[in-house]
């Protein structure tokens, strides 16, 4: 494993850290008062069965943020080996299972914990973010980002635009309470924050991030979550509004102009 298991307790929810392949995370959403549990892409289903069954959960659901095989390619194969029911959310028709799919602004639920959906669409085309809150809506709560919203980064734009990507980051995922704690799908940290601080030299919370992330990754803990708060202080995808980051990127003030040229450096970027 890349990165060592982790438990995160938020208000009404648990959520496992699971690392699968060379630097995928997939995470497992408990409700802690029901133990009612659902998975984010599962694309080593026996590590999600066992951590399943260890903890005497009840998993119902599979929440799968895009197509791509490194998310979604599990899904048929734990569906198989769970042999029970199972709802497979997603908002692509390429992704494998599924028998829920969902849009902008549905709502479900997983035990008392409520779900939102969010699309993002450019990474893919019918990429979802996860917002999960306590069912009384108090409490920081959880949003799952796939490859959207990296920490320190942003996922390619295989499939989309500067202008979606800007309205995912920067309209979407930015109106989210600062306290709510982002769970991504890789661990691309330091590789995020080397670019960051290439934009950025003088930003003193990129750099103290690096030397955090880098004594974290020394012991193979994960760096997952940060916080839409803190994306925004690090993410240069998330500053398309800042000077600094805009003068960087050319001296262009339209933020979607820098996110575009942004994304362009970044293909290239080599740390």
């Amino acid at each position: 494993m890349h990165s060592t298991l982790e438990d995160v307790q938020l208000e009404g929810m648990e959520i496992k850290i699971l690392p699968a392949l060379q630097d995928n995370y997939m995470y497992l959403i408990v409700d802690t008062k029901t133990r009612e549990a659902a998975v984010v892409d599962p694309v080593e289903p026996e590590l999600v069965i066992k951590t399943v069954q260890e903890q005497q959960l009840t998993l119902s659901k599979v929440l799968t943020t895009h197509h791509h095989w490194d998310h979604a390619g599990g899904n048929e194969k734990l569906l198989k080996l769970w042999e029970k029911e199972l709802d497979v959310y997603g908002g692509d028709d390429r992704i494998g299972a599924l028998n829920k799919k969902v849009q902008q602004d549905d709502t479900f639920t997983i035990g008392g914990l409520h779900v939102k959906c969010l699309s993002t669409p450019c990474h893919t085309t019918g990429h979802i973010c996860y917002h999960i809150t306590a069912q009384q809506g108090s409490g920081e709560g959880a949003v799952f980002t796939g490859d959207t919203l990296f920490q320190g980064g942003c996922g390619r734009f295989f499939e989309g635009t500067p202008e979606e990507m800007y309205e995912a980051l920067c309209t979407k995922l930015s109106a989210l309470p600062d306290a709510t704690k982002v769970f991504c799908g890789h661990e691309y940290t330091l590789q995020n924050m080397s670019f960051a601080r290439h934009v950025e030299p003088d930003n003193e919370v990129i750099q103290q991030r690096i030397e955090w992330a880098k004594h974290r990754r020394a012991s193979q803990d994960p760096t997952v979550p940060s916080t839409i708060g803190e994306e925004k202080s690090w993410n240069p995808f998330m500053r398309v509004h800042e000077a600094t980051v805009q003068k960087h990127a050319g001296g262009a003030t339209d933020p979607v102009v820098t996110m575009g040229k942004l994304r362009k450096e970044k293909d290239t970027f080599k740390a």
